[in-house]
């Protein structure tokens, strides 16, 4: 049997394997890698037209995915789903739209919709660039083939009916593709209308045609604020997926990062886990107890980590402990936040505790809790901006907190102040439902999972948004100095 790799060797695979850049905008998917983890299924269908999830959950992942025939086979394969083998995929949208692009960009968007655009005949326009109607897409500048989708109303439904035509003739499925929805437009109302528009296209194709399926990429916030008030609209809800990933999923998604690394570390991790698939072109399946049995699982990990977060039980076990502590209220995990902190901890531990004897220390995964955090409310920041500007009133306080104690925080602040001047600016990514309600404002925290929401009324704050808003808690991991 290959000998196990040493300590050392761990700790390189598991710094390389991770990686440096876990945005999926520069880090995108390749064969080696890709990772279908069970529950994302359902989001993959041709038929499945929302597809909602959270920042670093998958979405542009998927996205990408989709559009390459052979990551898209992996797929087909992994899923034991044929029909992603007969589908054509195009994108409808997603960041760096331009002159070859069936969609514009960010800034030429902003511009349409100052000249009294409709988001609607926008969409449409959108749709027929990306079908290849020949006399939109002989139309050079934008302003005009919006114009001409206005004023040719009847050569849309056309141009459904005769690709739908063709597709069935073809046997495929023509999947026309939306991602990136934060980039549509700064201020986040004029957001919600595109939003809005986008859904309800979406929806009329799927509803008038047999072959023509949109599938959009959407944050979770993004689709409950978008109004939904045209006809059929809660067909929308009932034909969702969400990309959710369990604690199996997680550690599915380490061990194939570990097992599918070109190095001479991966082939000896490998060789420690029974009989790994090679699917060709050097890309590895796992055996399936590495991959769903967590009893498994948690042997590995603890080979990686130890089995306890100090030397005894009393403080907990590893393989609990670290998923525990990045999720947020929602009891979810971003993967790209639990590979962040896995590499963190590998970095540490080369630095200050190189000669124990396990690849990740205790206190090095304790530690990289704040670098995980540091990153979730940041990107909380781009993307909820208000729910951000609320938490951060509360720095230098410890939860578990009244919500009196909380509100008193938030009047001392003067944020219903601060969030009127959010909604008037121009550039505003958000705001809460209720304006002018904190009661209302700390119930949609805790819908947002920010906050939770103790049995006797208490207000607590996850550690993954905790940590980085210095807030402390007692007997909890502590704040940096």
């Amino acid at each position: 049997m290959t000998a196990a790799p040493t300590t050392d060797e761990y700790r390189t695979l598991i710094t390389r394997a991770l990686g440096v850049a876990l945005d999926a905008d520069t880090d995108g998917p390749d064969l080696r890698r890709l990772f279908t983890p069970s529950s994302h299924r359902l989001a993959l269908d041709p038929d499945v037209t929302v597809v909602r999830g959270a920042r670093g959950t998958g979405k542009t992942y998927w996205a990408k995915a989709l559009t390459d025939p052979g990551l898209r086979e992996v797929a087909a394969r992994s899923y034991m789903m044929p029909r992603l083998r007969r589908v054509r995929v195009t994108t409808g949208f997603t960041t760096g739209g331009g002159a070859d692009t069936p969609y514009p960009g960010k800034r030429r968007i902003a511009r349409l919709l100052r000249e009294g655009a409709d988001p609607e005949v926008f969409w449409c326009a959108v749709v027929m660039m990306a079908l290849g109607v020949p006399e939109i897409a002989s139309i050079p500048d934008w302003a005009d083939r919006l114009r001409w989708a206005e004023e040719h109303e009847d050569a849309y439904e056309d141009a459904l009916r005769k690709a739908d035509r063709e597709a069935r003739d073809s046997g495929e499925t023509r999947v026309l593709l939306f991602d990136a929805l934060d980039h549509l437009h700064a201020d986040r109302r004029t957001a919600d209308r595109l939003v809005s528009a986008l859904f309800q296209v979406a929806l009329e194709l799927r509803l008038t045609t047999g072959a023509l399926r949109a599938k959009i990429f959407v944050r979770p916030d993004m689709y409950d604020s978008a109004p939904k008030t045209f006809p059929d609209a809660s067909k929308l809800g009932a034909n969702a997926a969400d990309l959710t990933w369990s604690r199996e999923n997680l550690y599915g998604l380490l061990f194939h990062r570990l097992g599918n690394h070109p190095s001479a570390e991966a082939k000896k991790f490998r060789a420690q886990y029974g009989k790994w698939d090679e699917q060709g072109e050097e890309r590895f399946i796992a055996p399936v107890d590495l991959i769903a049995d967590e009893k498994c699982q948690e042997q590995a990990f603890v080979t990686l980590a130890g089995p306890y977060m100090g030397t005894d039980r009393r403080k907990g076990h590893t393989f609990t402990w670290v998923p525990n502590h990045l999720q947020d209220g929602n009891g979810r995990v971003s993967p790209r936040t639990w590979l962040l902190a896995l590499r963190t901890a590998a970095d540490l531990t080369a630095e200050r505790y190189a000669t124990q004897p396990y690849p990740l220390h205790y206190e090095a995964l304790r530690e990289s809790l704040h670098e995980a955090s540091r990153v979730r409310v940041d990107e909380l920041k781009e993307d909820i901006g208000w729910a951000a500007t609320a938490i951060e009133q509360l720095e230098g306080g410890q939860v578990p907190m009244e919500p009196s104690v909380v509100r008193q925080y938030w009047v001392q602040g003067g944020l219903e102040e601060i969030l009127r001047r959010m909604r008037e600016d121009d550039d505003a990514t958000s705001g809460p439902q209720d304006a002018r309600d904190p009661f209302a404002w700390i119930e949609e925290l805790v819908a947002l999972g920010v906050l939770t929401k103790r049995t006797n009324g208490a207000l607590d704050l996850p550690d993954v948004y905790r940590l980085a808003f210095n807030i402390g808690r007692k007997g909890g991991v502590p704040r940096k100095s």
